[in-house]
């Protein structure tokens, strides 16, 4: 079985916690989920990623935006400094490696401001008001479609030209940098879904498949794919 590092969704006076829908759907595709402790130690790092075949980056709070060159506007929501500093050097210690990532939500702002991208610090205000993005109201049920591109991994893995998402975020990927290419859009336009060319799997959505994987089988393939590429990479590691 196939560990997946999974990172804090919540991090308060270096105590750390996890939404138990995350461990459940790595459960639920045959991994064996392991909660990353909080650290900013380059070293220590390392060492939790040597013990996993796969990094889980999941939601949360908003990425400061002086990490992708920006100055925080008074809609920009309250950041997590201490998710920051782990995530942007752990994703790319992950990324150097080879290893296979999933990223959901912040996750997938992470991946994009971490490779150079930039994001809307406040969608109805600097994108579009026309969608409601943040319907905390409805957390695990669809709201709006996104449109699956021809081609990508993400559009392969749910096998479908569209998909019916959650989805309870007020940020979103802005610019993306060359080496990601958008996967996922929705109505108004908006890029909900980034994976990273020339890779084997390096994968981001804006919604949450998590809450939804469970009563949604679409959504479980992602968790699926994901689990699968991680055994993937650890069996070639074996025989490498």
């Amino acid at each position: 079985m196939v560990k997946i590092g999974i990172v804090p969704t919540q991090v308060d006076d270096m105590k750390e916690s996890v939404s138990l829908a995350y461990p459940e759907a790595v459960l639920a595709a045959g991994g064996l989920p392991v909660l990353f402790p909080v650290s900013h130690e380059e070293t220590r790092l390392a060492l939790l990623l040597s013990q996993v075949d796969g990094l889980l980056l999941t939601g949360g709070g908003d990425v400061e935006p002086a990490l992708y060159g920006e100055e925080r506007l008074p809609v920009c929501g309250e950041a997590s400094p201490e998710r920051d500093a782990m995530e942007f050097p752990l994703l790319r210690m992950a990324l150097a490696r080879k290893m296979p990532v999933l990223a959901i939500c912040r996750g997938m702002q992470v991946l994009c401001a971490a490779l150079g991208g930039t994001l809307y610090q406040d969608l109805p205000t600097q994108f579009s008001a026309e969608i409601s993005h943040s319907r905390m109201d409805r957390p695990a049920d669809p709201i709006h479609p996104v449109r699956l591109l021809a081609g990508t991994k993400l559009a392969v893995i749910i096998g479908t030209d569209t998909l019916d998402v959650n989805t309870r975020h007020h940020q979103g990927a802005k610019t993306l940098p060359d080496c990601l290419i958008p996967s996922a859009v929705a109505p108004d336009g908006l890029v909900e879904g980034i994976e990273l060319t020339e890779y084997p799997f390096a994968v981001g959505v804006q919604w949450h498949p998590e809450s939804m994987q469970a009563r949604y089988p679409l959504h479980r393939k992602i968790f699926d794919a994901f689990i699968r590429a991680c055994e993937a990479s650890a069996a070639q590691g074996l025989t490498d």
